[in-house]
């Protein structure tokens, strides 16, 4: 088959890669219908991931949906033929940690991203745990939908419920990618009655408001967290998403929150330095990580398929998955908020 490797920082190349194989008996091997660009792929792209320098050719990609062509023989509830969406982490769904919603924490959790999943095919460790299959084959139209579901909606979600929203609340995103924006709808489907989404971008504050923004700042800084006060009648907002994952985005977020309020954090951390003291008398929760998608995957896959919500208009890219270099590209130079790829 062929995929996205990455060579070296700005270096991602499309080409031949040994097939998927059927490794452990709980595996499930799926021909990807779609794949994507995520924003966390562009820190090893552009060579600044933490402690995690490209050290040789790395396959790209963890987000992904497609059908099932085979199990292994202890698969007993993913079937081939099945349209499956799954997380990037591969989880039981049965060990203490995923009962208790946390699954990207589980204690068998695999990397799915480590197969990548930017391919025309992908092996999928603990297929009973992870994957999630449609009520039937989704038609075309709807991929850009359940695609999202499989990262950037789910971390939306998830930074979201971490913070604390809830009906009724007022909440500020930090963060104008595709994970901001979901973080916007996501604030919206939980009751916020106020969404403030700090933007400087006009085309991703159309989309933000049209997922339920109220209000717009494009300040940052000093500037910014004045503007949301006022905003707030001084208050500050409940609830705050940093979906960035820069110390001046966490610092933005924690800013805004008034005391007893919650910051909700899922952008991955680079160079975030927390002040134990400042944090202690703002009397503000902080919680989140890497987003647990599986727990959320069943009831939002319920909500794109009844039409309740359209995740997919974060994709203002689509491309041949043979063009996947454009792609990391034109959102390595904000052309685009995330680029779709098609086998």
């Amino acid at each position: 088959m062929r995929g996205a490797v990455l060579h070296a920082p700005g270096d991602v190349r499309f080409e031949e890669r040994d097939d998927p194989r059927i490794s452990a008996p709980t595996d499930a091997i799926i021909r990807v219908s779609a794949s994507c660009v995520c924003g966390s792929d562009l820190w090893d792209y552009r060579g600044i991931n933490d402690g995690d320098d490209v050290d040789g050719p790395r396959p790209m990609g963890h987000e992904y949906c497609g059908i099932v062509e085979e199990v292994g023989d202890e698969v007993t509830t993913i079937k081939p033929g099945q349209f499956v969406i799954g997380s990037f982490f591969a989880s039981d769904n049965t060990c203490p940690n995923c009962q208790a919603g946390f699954h990207t924490a589980c204690q068998n959790v695999e990397y799915v991203g480590a197969g990548g999943a930017q391919a025309e095919a992908l092996r999928v460790p603990l297929a009973d745990g992870t994957l999630v299959a449609t009520p039937e084959v989704p038609d075309d139209a709807m991929l850009p939908d359940l695609l999202a579901a499989s990262d950037v909606l789910g971390t939306g979600w998830f930074a979201a419920v971490a913070a604390g929203v809830g009906p009724g609340s007022t909440v500020a995103v930090v963060g104008d990618g595709a994970v901001g924006l979901l973080g916007v709808l996501s604030a919206r489907q939980l009751g916020a009655e106020r969404i403030i989404a700090m933007s400087r971008h006009e085309s991703r504050q159309r989309l933000a408001r049209e997922f339920g923004a109220t209000d717009i700042v494009t300040e940052r800084g000093d500037d910014g967290v004045a503007q949301v006060k006022d905003l707030t009648g001084g208050v500050g907002v409940d609830a705050a998403l940093e979906c960035v994952g820069t110390n001046e985005a966490m610092t933005q977020a924690l800013r805004c929150v008034r005391p007893g309020g919650g910051v909700g954090f899922v952008g991955v951390p680079h160079g975030v330095s927390l002040d134990g003291v400042r944090l202690f008398y703002s009397m503000v929760r902080v919680h989140g990580g890497p987003a647990p998608v599986r727990h959320y995957l069943p009831a939002l896959i319920d909500l794109i398929w009844q039409r309740r919500v359209n995740p997919g208009k974060v994709f203002d890219l689509e491309l041949p998955l043979a063009q996947v270099a454009e792609g990391y590209r034109a959102m390595d130079e904000r052309r685009a908020i995330k680029a779709f790829l098609r086998p």
